[in-house]
């Protein structure tokens, strides 16, 4: 059998969605890898998707694939173990993974009893981990806790591990920029939206001096072939679409400069009001349908990249030109359903399109990868 053609420019998320059975991931990441993909990146929720033990899944089911957290959040973990968990996830995968932060839900860590994230505490947290993967010991008092010594527990300390961050609106870009090595943005973002995102990120870069074509940024896009069966393209696109816009869609359709009048006709419908749940993981077909056909802009939905695996794969190639971004995440769908379009992206990919290391978190080679 031929190698099969190797894209390190895109990636797939483990787990899309509200998967129960974690152990999928492990047959998710070796199909990844043998149709060419270049990372995976593993959202968390708190069931069944811990991120450091997918982490872990991932390396040892792989050898070439990339890996990220996209994301975890730091207020969730003590930095000892957070950093810990990184530099474990970095040596088993020979420095294949980056650790990716992002803000989470507030509304979620007031349940949980933990503090809101900042982006004070972003950065302070970040610069803690850097220090703790250097090998120092210190005492540290800043936004993102006070702790009185603070050290991992081995002389040998010395990690080059990349910061990602997912980030979504201008503040969260511009700190993004400044201190992270690499930034995934959103789902169901204008192609004019990501270039906006772009610029900003890079522009943080600048502004903290340092070099803007070194930051990785990664667009993320539900990319949905028009093979999957339709009750779960509506699930992958309007479902996942209408989810967003239960949880932060002031946020989303300000980004994107949609109508705001929109927004409220969608909290106001029936259905919305009287739902319980998100809309991708219990909705209907029937009430996805409704929502596609008379609640959701036709202009919303068409952010995600559907039709053809020839059509999705030559979507998927022209956006870099088209926004500016490094790497496109192939969101919603699992590796298996993305073989064809990943076959067809193969004789439309760009001419030229630089060479990427597997790292998802890096442009060029890290000191350690491989190591």
């Amino acid at each position: 059998m031929d190698e099969p053609h190797q894209f390190p420019e895109l990636g797939c998320y483990g787990l899309a969605g509200h998967a129960a059975d974690p152990r999928a991931l492990l047959d998710e990441v070796r199909e990844a890898e043998r149709i060419g993909l270049g990372a995976v990146f593993l959202s968390e929720r708190f069931n069944y998707k811990d991120a450091a033990v997918l982490s872990g899944a991932a390396a040892a089911a792989t050898t070439t694939l990339g890996i990220a957290t996209a994301a975890t959040n730091h207020n969730t973990r003590h930095p000892l173990v957070t950093a810990t968990m990184a530099t474990t996830a970095h040596r088993m995968s020979r420095g294949r993974f980056a650790l990716g932060l992002g803000r989470g839900f507030d509304m979620l860590f007031d349940l949980m009893g933990v503090p809101r994230i900042t982006n004070a505490q972003l950065r302070d947290a970040i610069a803690v981990q850097r220090r703790l993967w250097r090998g120092e010991r210190f005492d540290h008092d800043g936004p993102s806790g006070t702790y009185p010594y603070l050290f991992l527990m081995d002389d040998d300390i010395a990690e080059d591990i990349p910061v990602l961050m997912v980030a979504l609106g201008p503040k969260a870009l511009e700190l993004a920029g400044s201190v992270a090595d690499a930034v995934v943005l959103h789902t169901f973002m204008t192609d004019a939206a990501v270039a906006r995102s772009v610029a900003t990120a890079r522009a943080g870069a600048e502004a903290a001096g340092r070099d803007p074509a070194a930051l990785r940024i990664w667009a993320c896009t539900a990319v949905v072939e028009d093979t999957i069966p339709a009750e779960e393209v509506l699930k992958k696109t309007v479902g996942r679409l209408a989810t967003y816009l239960q949880g932060y869609g002031d946020l989303l359709v300000r980004i994107n400069d949609w109508d705001p009048a929109a927004l409220q006709r969608f909290r106001e419908d029936p259905l919305v009001t009287g739902f319980s749940g998100a809309f991708d993981a219990v909705a209907t077909p029937d009430q996805l349908a409704y929502l596609a056909d008379r609640v959701i802009p036709q202009e919303w939905l068409d952010c995600a990249i559907t039709g053809t695996a020839g059509s999705c794969a030559q979507q998927v190639a022209d956006s870099f030109g088209i926004t500016g971004v490094d790497s496109v995440i192939l969101h919603g769908s699992t590796p298996s359903q993305l073989a064809p379009v990943l076959s067809a992206y193969a004789s439309v990919r760009r001419p030229g399109q630089p060479t990427l290391p597997a790292n998802p978190g890096r442009m060029a080679p890290g000191l350690l990868d491989g190591l």
